[in-house]
């Protein structure tokens, strides 16, 4: 599963409703998703949303490695969660609380996946354009936003190619040996995102 990782959130080309379906309504309807997620309270009632978030998955024809792709890196989230729900309360607490946080991360990535990046950024100019009048540029803040989540899953192939160096020199287990290198790396990347964007004139 980590050499998918680098699917979480990204889009996927198709031709589905969703696809079709503007970035404005997509994230209405995700807000409210989440929202109703958050009231549910009868695991019964989760059960019935994962099944109805699965239905929209393959709706919009996306492989089931993919969907899980975006759900496994909470793994040993749920895990801790778990635990404390079973120790401060019940398993229906457990089951309510971890099972809502997952339904509303799948949710979220079906969006990502069947939504590009620049209607999503498009969107937020829109939205924050009558900031302008107090003095927020809501074209800097599109670029910040695009950067954002460029940098992300630059971040996570950072991580994976030094885990792969490590795993080649059969080198063992190091927290420290993984961590120095990536953040290396990842300054190395930001200076050169920096120096791009100097050389296009943003450099404030």
């Amino acid at each position: 599963m980590s050499g998918r990782m680098s699917t979480i959130g990204t889009y996927r080309p198709g031709s589905s409703a969703l696809h079709r379906l503007p970035a404005g309504p997509k994230m209405a309807l995700l807000l409210v998703a989440v929202i109703g997620v958050v009231l549910l309270r009868q695991p019964w009632q989760l059960g019935i949303a994962a099944l109805l978030v699965a239905v929209l998955y393959g709706w919009a024809r996306i492989p089931w490695r993919v969907a899980v792709a975006q759900v496994w890196p909470l793994r040993w989230t749920i895990v801790v969660i778990a635990a404390f729900q079973l120790w401060l309360a019940d398993w229906r607490a457990a089951v309510v609380v971890c099972a809502g946080l997952m339904i509303a991360v799948a949710v979220a990535a079906l969006v990502t996946l069947t939504t590009r990046v620049t209607e999503m950024l498009d969107l937020c100019v829109r939205l924050l354009g009558p900031l302008r009048r107090v003095g927020v540029d809501p074209d800097r803040v599109g670029l910040v936003l695009a950067l954002t989540i460029r940098c992300v899953p630059l971040l996570v192939s950072v991580i994976d190619e030094v885990n792969q160096a490590r795993r080649a020199r059969g080198l063992g287990f190091s927290l420290v040996a993984l961590v120095s290198p990536a953040i290396v790396r990842a300054l190395r990347s930001a200076d050169a995102i920096g120096d791009a964007l100097i050389a296009r004139g943003v450099d404030d």
